[in-house]
């Protein structure tokens, strides 16, 4: 397991009957997770909570607030920090678990000690952007939401990184590729955070099991013969390591040598255990 272990301003609570306590620096969230469907070991540590989100029956749900949070707050990870607010989807702007990933991806950066280019597809709010521009990296964030890149171009401010180390790209993250291809523009390191389910900005549709092999090989036309990595991440439930395993061995490993490892990605849980975030599919030219 890739387990995301280093955090000091997060920390799962615990976990149980669909649920996860989280604290948030100081601030602690009840969120709905599908993965733990075992009983909460430390009910008492529930009555806790901030806020609590609630599922609705028809799809979605709403957040109740038990105190006047602030409208955004920041929590730290080394020497970076990230925006965070409870949003209308019971997400809050930052996925703690990849963390695992920014480290792993900032050591080999790090260790390359030459200018590294680096493309991150479905960046969201940036989180890899700023782990890997803060390792020495140029950075090409991509996203199909303007608001993302937004927040993500705030945390890059907050986390101190010089704005000249990232390219802000709103698009379709395929069709961007494909410009790249045909302009020559290669890259070191390439990740991928893909949705299960999307749109594009132009209104093209995403479906995961359909379109991410495609992505995969087109992203293998713009690595570098000098690549680093590549990094595929997936929420999907049902998408087993092995696949993402398949999929970079068929795309990558055949052409560029290397190695490629998958496993489950996991947070720990201070009640006990950890809890599952999905899988990351690695390939590495080590």
């Amino acid at each position: 397991m890739y387990i995301a272990s280093q955090w000091k301003d997060y920390e799962v609570l615990d976990t149980g009957d669909g649920e996860k306590l989280e604290r948030w620096r100081d601030i602690i969230l009840r969120r709905p997770d599908p993965q733990a469907i075992w009983p909460k070991q430390k009910p008492e540590l529930w009555g806790r909570a901030d806020a609590h989100y609630h599922r609705s029956a028809k799809g979605g749900g709403e957040w109740e607030f038990f105190k006047k949070l602030p409208d955004r707050w920041t929590v730290k990870y080394g020497a970076l920090e990230f925006y965070v607010r409870p949003t209308g989807f019971k997400h809050t702007g930052l996925f703690p678990e990849q963390a695992v990933n920014w480290d792993w991806m900032a050591g080999l950066i790090r260790k390359a000690g030459r200018p590294i280019r680096v493309l991150n597809l479905f960046g969201y709010t940036g989180g890899a952007t700023c782990a890997c521009a803060a390792a020495g990296a140029h950075v090409t964030h991509v996203d199909a939401a303007k608001g993302m890149v937004q927040w993500a171009g705030e945390n890059r401010k907050l986390s101190g990184i010089d704005e000249t180390r990232v390219r802000w790209i709103i698009d379709d993250a395929l069709k961007f590729v494909q410009r790249e291809e045909r302009r020559g523009n290669r890259y070191q390191g390439i990740l991928m955070d893909p949705p299960s389910y999307g749109r594009g900005p132009g209104g093209e549709v995403w479906k995961l099991e359909n379109e991410l092999f495609g992505l995969v090989s087109a992203c293998e036309k713009v690595l570098a013969e000098d690549a680093l990595f590549v990094l595929i991440n997936s929420y999907t439930t049902g998408l087993q390591p092995a696949v993402l395993n398949n999929m970079l061995t068929m795309a990558v490993q055949r052409r560029h040598g290397g190695r490629v490892a998958a496993d489950e990605i996991v947070l720990p849980v201070t009640a006990g255990g950890v809890l599952p975030c999905g899988a990351s599919g690695r390939w590495s030219a080590e």
